[in-house]
């Protein structure tokens, strides 16, 4: 072989290896996706929100009168036995200005009521007087007109008199009732005023517990002076708790009573169970974190746990509650992050073999991470997790590893 033929070979050598690299560089290489198989199990829609304990029935004492409060010897804690333990004493303040001098006008009012029934009762008699008078001259004058012996204007005037003095008769007589109504307020303040007179001792009035539990707060627990409604001590039992979640509104209404709850992170290892007992009808305006107005609900569950189960919870705990709308135990099911909208229907890319198949679905129910398949896919088979823009139909793709 000569060297020319030679070199020609080597020639062509290197231009079929540069080719074939060339088109090597050209050819699609596979798309690299990750894949998750469909699978059949439970499904839960729950709405999570944040919650709070508190005690089902509350008691708050307050002051029934004004007066002094003595000092409260409670705490937070301390177990209460209703109509037995005391939880407060109130001294009745007495009346400001309680002196001679004021026991003397009382006295005085009542001296001067006692005159004014007295001039009323010989008002009434003077009025009654002039009554049969007047009724005795008004039969007289009407013998005399029926004879025509006098005018008819002598009878009216007769008849007039006559109206006349029985309402003034009338009026005597309401006057007696005001002046005795009168007297009576007048003996009953000074009476007052007598038992409340200084120096003499007065009855505390005792606060008895309402029900039986412990004590929650005591809201004063210093002596000082108190007015009506001044709240003193809150009672309760800690162990009957339920729980209130907020939610909002376009939440609360898929939500029914007796729908399952999940409270989690209450500062113990298992999550409690309980049920919605009442979603409130009235909502409530709420700023959210981010400032924005919400409108939010109250949602009130009953915990199914027994207290054994929760020692340590109390009243105005934090807990993370799940209320669950709907849950099945076995359905078929892909991650949600595997469909994508195609004209206008769900649809995901199925693996066969080591190429990509556009398969449409018909989905149910979904949790935005789990959505529930009623058609269109099968348990066990391969579908690509978040496919790109460079997944279609045919493409070969390849597991990522």
């Amino acid at each position: 072989m000569t060297p020319t033929i030679r070199r020609r070979l080597w020639l062509a050598l290197l231009i079929l290896i540069l080719g074939g690299l060339f088109a090597y560089a050209f050819v699609p290489r596979p798309v690299e996706v990750d894949i998750v198989e469909a699978n059949e199990g439970a499904l839960q829609i729950s709405i999570d929100e944040d919650g709070k304990t508190r005690v089902k029935e509350r008691y708050t004492l307050a002051a029934p009168l004004a007066g002094r409060l003595l000092r409260i010897d409670l705490d937070p804690g301390d177990p209460v036995e209703a109509g037995q333990t005391m939880l407060a004493l109130v001294e009745p303040a007495v009346p400001a200005l309680l002196d001679e001098r004021t026991l003397a006008q009382s006295e005085a009012r009542v001296k001067a009521a006692e005159a004014a029934l007295s001039r009323s009762l010989a008002n009434q008699n003077s009025a009654d007087q002039r009554r049969r008078q007047a009724e005795a001259n008004l039969q007289r004058r009407q013998k005399l007109f029926d004879q025509q012996m006098i005018s008819r204007q002598e009878f009216d005037d007769a008849s007039y008199a006559s109206q006349t003095a029985r309402e003034d008769h009338r009026a005597a007589l309401f006057a007696v009732q005001i002046a005795r109504a009168e007297l009576t307020q007048a003996n009953a303040a000074l009476l007052r005023l007598q038992e409340l007179r200084p120096g003499q001792p007065q009855d505390a009035f005792p606060l008895l517990a309402p029900a039986d539990g412990q004590v929650l707060r005591v809201l004063q627990e210093s002596a000082t002076v108190v007015t009506p409604g001044t709240p003193l001590v809150e009672v309760g039992n800690a162990k009957d708790l339920e729980v209130v979640i907020d939610v909002l509104s376009s939440d609360a209404v898929r939500i029914r009573p007796g729908q399952r709850v999940l409270l989690e992170q209450w500062g113990g290892g298992e999550a409690l169970t309980g049920r919605v007992r009442l979603v409130e009808p009235a909502a409530y305006t709420k700023v959210s974190a981010l400032g924005v107005e919400e409108q939010r609900v109250d949602v009130v569950v009953d915990l199914e746990a027994p207290p054994d189960s929760r020692p340590t919870l109390g009243d105005g705990y934090r807990v993370e509650a799940r209320i669950i709308v709907w849950e099945k135990d076995k359905v078929l099911k892909v991650p949600s992050g595997a469909l994508f909208r195609r004209e206008g229907q769900w649809a995901v890319f199925v693996v066969d073999g080591n190429r990509a198949r556009l398969r449409t679905l018909t989905t149910g129910q979904s949790n935005g991470l789990e959505t529930e398949v009623l058609a269109g896919l099968e348990a066990a088979e391969r579908v690509i997790l978040h496919p790109g823009d460079k997944v279609a139909e045919g493409v070969r793709v390849q597991v990522r590893r």
